[in-house]
């Protein structure tokens, strides 16, 4: 028995699918193995692989030890379905077993990856009553946790409150954090505090200093911290160099980046597609495209990100032509048009107003995602063809991917732009009773828009009043708009005090009332003159000029059109 029970965790341990898992699991109920709980909770383990399939094990477990549950825990922590950590979580606390830092680590990245911070925040306090939350493990978790969520005065004060528990680890994290806020001279602040304290820096530590030093656009620091790499030996670490090659780039230095590259014997295809990226971003596209060519001389295999990279950070006047250069490269190098690169390809064409060619690499694409989808309905959408919009919508579904929120705001967006109002109205419901999606503010002011255009005015109003998202202008402006077109001076005038009440005054606030008041053949009750010279505001896109004495008055735009230069 001994040596089966050896064999059979020797083979768990080697398995790399659910069919190899699935057949231990049967020998295992031959041998009656998954009657002891060592056993049992090695199998459990093997199959976080699948969570589906764990899923059907731990249910059939009547007394779950903290192991197993810890098991479950970290496998949904590291799946595409983190909430469901949550009810498992519950599930332990409600067993009165007594929960370990490993339960608490697995837990907090789910919420971390998921969208529960108050679960989280839960889970810091019951960390903390349980003596967990001095565990280093546990405490990084946390802030990481709160710098996930941008939750930055939580991250500080949690560090602060044992400084001596804080490791390198927890000095990162919070520098980190700082920077996904945009707080750069923050990471600097806490960089030097971490020097003082005696800690070394490591290659994650150089990896947000330099970011860092790109948002300030310091070239001098940013020169300094260069140097500083090749004091500590770092120079030559590949997330160092490529982060080198990024700020350099980003506070508009991208030869000095070059300098690094070519300085490199062997460059892999991410300092490559960094490169590319860089110069392609800094408008430098037929250097991005001569790299791309030398990569092919070279012989390094490009990937997704090398054209992902290339596409995305391409302006708008060079983009046709670079998509037709970059398909012809795939053609010729017989590449896979993955959902990555396909979704880029499409998004580009689509932006271009070239929708055929967007369909055809949308067709050519082997592997679709929600993306992908998402990317040709709104292209249909934003170039004014509603129609084919629904029809891919609906395409979707009985292919069976599964709308986002982002999927239903193009649709929503399309529908409005073509005046759908029925259709819009139904896919509207569509998303919140079949899909159980919470409308978000950009939802609501989709289909207030959608009912505004269609004139119906007054069933906007009444939208925007149920609405149970408040604190958001842009629904109100959104009608206001809409009375403008209309000439509705009774609502506008309503909608306007409601604005003036509730929410921060913005020029075009007096624009549209006044273009309202213009619409319905009411020119003598325009609001004077001196309430529009209150605004002092110059607002360029709408062609505002501001004239001597602070008074505004709206001049014609003027666009340019360029075709084949």
């Amino acid at each position: 028995m001994h040596g089966i029970t050896n064999t059979t965790l020797a083979l768990l341990n080697s398995c790399k699918n659910t069919s190899d898992i699935c057949q231990l699991h049967a020998r295992m109920v031959k041998t009656a193995l998954t009657n002891v709980p060592f056993t049992l909770s090695k199998l459990l383990y093997a199959s976080i692989l699948d969570m589906d399939y764990a899923a059907s094990i731990f249910s059939h477990i009547q007394t779950p030890n903290l192991f197993m549950f810890n098991t479950m825990l970290r496998g949904y922590s590291i799946s595409h379905y983190p909430n469901k950590a949550l009810p498992i979580f519950n599930q332990l606390r409600n067993q009165r077993s007594e929960l370990d830092r490993f339960s608490f680590v697995a837990v907090l990245k789910a919420c971390g990856r998921g969208s529960h911070v108050s679960f989280g925040q839960g889970v810091h306090g019951i960390a903390v009553r349980s003596g967990n939350g001095m565990f280093v493990d546990v405490k990084n978790t946390l802030l990481r946790f709160y710098c996930v969520w941008r939750r930055i005065e939580d991250a500080h004060k949690l560090f602060d409150e044992f400084p001596e528990g804080n490791d390198l680890v927890s000095w990162n994290t919070l520098m980190g954090g700082c920077l996904v806020v945009s707080q750069p001279n923050l990471v600097f602040d806490l960089f030097r505090k971490m020097c003082w304290s005696g800690l070394r820096a490591s290659a994650a530590t150089v990896v947000i200093l330099l970011p860092a030093a790109g948002d300030r656009g310091d070239f001098v620091v940013g020169k300094s911290l260069h140097g500083y790499c090749i004091q500590i030996g770092l120079s030559s670490h590949l997330n160092v160099l490529t982060a080198l090659i990024d700020m350099y780039a980003k506070i508009g230095r991208v030869h000095w980046g070059r300098k690094i590259f070519d300085g490199l014997v062997e460059k892999d295809v991410v300092l490559w597609n960094c490169l590319i990226g860089n110069y392609a971003r800094n408008g430098l596209v037929g250097e991005a495209v001569y790299l791309l060519q030398q990569m092919r001389i070279q012989g390094m295999k490009t990937n997704s990100s090398t054209f992902v990279g290339l596409l995305s950070a391409c302006p708008a006047s060079e983009s046709i032509h670079l998509v037709r250069h970059v398909t012809s490269f795939i053609e010729e190098e017989k590449l896979q048009l993955d959902a990555v690169l396909g979704t880029a390809l499409v998004d580009m064409c689509a932006k271009c107003g070239f929708l055929d060619e967007a369909m055809g690499i949308f067709e050519r694409m082997e592997d679709k995602d929600v993306k992908s989808w998402t990317a040709m309905i709104s292209g249909h959408g934003v170039h004014g063809q509603p129609t084919k919009a629904i029809r891919l919508f609906n395409r979707m579904e009985n292919e069976g991917f599964k709308p986002n929120g982002v999927t239903f705001l193009a649709i929503l967006t399309a529908c409005s732009h073509g005046g759908l109002v029925i259709e819009g109205m139904y896919i509207f419901k569509h998303m919140v009773q079949e899909f159980g999606f919470s409308p978000h503010i950009e939802h609501y002011g989709c289909l207030i828009d959608l009912l505004g255009r269609a004139g119906m005015l007054h069933e906007a109003y009444k939208l925007i009043k149920s609405l149970p998202i408040k604190g958001d202008a842009t629904a109100w402006r959104t009608l206001l708009s809409a009375c403008r077109v209309y000439g509705d001076v009774k609502l506008a005038e309503y909608v306007k005090d409601v604005i003036n009440n509730i929410y921060a005054a913005h020029p075009t606030d007096s624009l549209l009332i006044s273009s309202t008041y213009a619409a319905a053949g009411r020119i003598s009750d325009l609001i004077p003159m001196q309430e529009i010279k209150q605004t002092n505001v110059v607002v360029e896109n709408y062609g505002l000029h501001e004239k001597k004495g602070g008074s505004t008055v709206k001049e014609a735009g003027l666009s340019w059109v360029v075709i084949d230069n």
